[in-house]
Parts: structure tokens; sequence; C-alpha cells
């Protein structure tokens, strides 16, 4: 089984993004970068269902040359192969071009992917469309929103599962299909020593493709208010005592 799981290098969770002078972008001199937690839950199935079914993992991720980083943590999760793909912007549009074509150049040297999977959005921007226009692109079923992948031994068929507002949903799709997964499809692994040295010294492959930029701009980004938290004393000793059961009578607790 030959599973391809793509990446996007985001800004570490837990802080404040600054922005370029311009608003047009982040400024990433003073921050950590990781992978999404999607995307490592699609690492962690796709090295699963190798070990399970035999076969290989790749990895791809399109951005800068400092992508490598990120590609090189889901090798040392198990992948066996990394590739990136030079591109400069990051729009949802032109990234789907980008990774439909470098696919498609992969898939004509080694034969088709049996499994395709992507995070279900990304966690910076966030816009739930990459995994499904690359699908699209190369005309294969593509089901998101998944949390759990089961694929019978000699089956062509894999069943995804995910949970929707009145239940579990159940889809079968033939092989080579595309699935973008969500956190919570398992619990990934934290790479071992062997696995980190084993992923510092592979192989990676680059990718630079001619692709137009595509027809979305980004014109500016916008940091959200910051919420302030203030504390307010309701007295001490007794003293608190009648403003503490009022306010536990206004939150309904009492």
């Amino acid at each position: 089984m030959k599973i391809l799981v793509c990446i996007k290098r985001v800004p570490a969770p837990g802080g404040k993004l600054p922005l370029t002078e311009d608003g047009t972008d982040i400024d990433t001199r003073h921050i950590g970068f990781t992978i999404g937690p999607h995307e490592e839950c699609a690492v962690e199935e796709a090295v699963r269902l190798a070990d399970e079914h035999g076969g290989e993992v790749t990895v791809l991720s399109a951005g800068p040359p400092d992508v490598a980083q990120q590609l090189r943590y889901a090798l040392s999760m198990g992948a066996h192969t990394g590739v990136l793909v030079e591109q400069t912007t990051q729009a949802p549009e032109t990234t789907a071009v980008v990774l439909a074509e470098a696919i498609g150049t992969l898939e004509a040297e080694k034969g088709t992917f049996d499994l395709l999977l992507f995070g279900n959005e990304s966690a910076d921007a966030g816009n739930y469309q990459v995994g499904i226009r690359v699908a699209c692109a190369l005309g294969r079923p593509v089901v998101g929103g998944i949390k759990g992948i089961r694929i019978p031994d000699e089956s062509t068929q894999v069943f995804l599962r995910r949970e929707g507002a009145d239940g579990i949903e159940t889809y079968q799709a033939p092989l080579p299909a595309v699935a973008a997964v969500k956190e919570g499809l398992n619990l990934p692994r934290y790479p071992t020593i062997k696995g980190r040295l084993r992923a510092k010294k592979a192989f990676l492959r680059t990718i630079r493709p001619e692709v137009s930029p595509g027809n979305l701009r980004t014109l500016r980004l916008r940091q959200p208010p910051e919420q302030e938290q203030e504390t307010v004393v309701l007295g001490h000793g007794t003293d608190a005592a009648e403003s503490v059961v009022d306010l536990l009578t206004r939150k309904g607790l009492v």
C-alpha cells in the first residue's frame, strides 16, 4: 500500500502572531513552527496503515526550504520518504495546483498512491480547501472530517468514519481515494531518538513547479481583539458572603 500525506508548516500554537508592517503576512523572524494537529494525526494513521498492510508512506509539503524541518519530523514518526515542493505563496488555490502537479509527477514515476491524506484544515489559515481541491484536480473521491479509517486486507475499498450532528457517518470509497482527517483520529506517537537520527540524515527530494499565482490575493491580515480579564474582589472574610451568594445566583448555580 502506498500512502501520501500532505503536511503544512504552521506557527507553533500558544503565542500571539506578529504581523509585518504592511499587515499582509506573519512576521516569522521570532516564532517557532510545527505541523498542525490534524496533519500530525494523518501522518500517524498513514504509518499505522503501512505497518498493518505493508507499504510506504510519503510526506509532501509545499512552502519555503525551511519546510524541511517539518518533513523531517514526519520522517522521525515513521514516514519513509519526504518531498519538498518549493512555493512562495500559501494561497489555497495555488497550493492545491502545486500539490496536484507534484503528486502527478511522483505517481508517473512510482505508480498511483492508494490513499492521499490531508489535515481537515490548516492550523493557521483554516481554509478547508486544499484537500478537496487536490482530489477534484486528480478526479478522486474525497471525504472530509474523518475520524476513522479502515481498509480490509486485499480490499480495493476504504471505509471512512466521521462524526455528524446526528451521529456517526460511514462512507465507502474505491481506492485510490482522498481523506481529510481531524485531530482525534488517533494519538500520534512521540518520535524516538532512533527515528530522529534517521530523519536527520534522510534525503529530501525537492520539486520546483512552474505555476501561476492564481486569482486569490491577500489584502490584509488583522489581529483579533485581545480579551482582557478583570479580577473583582467580592470582599474579605464573612463580609464577602452576601456578594458570593449574589454572584452564584446570577450564574444560576443556586
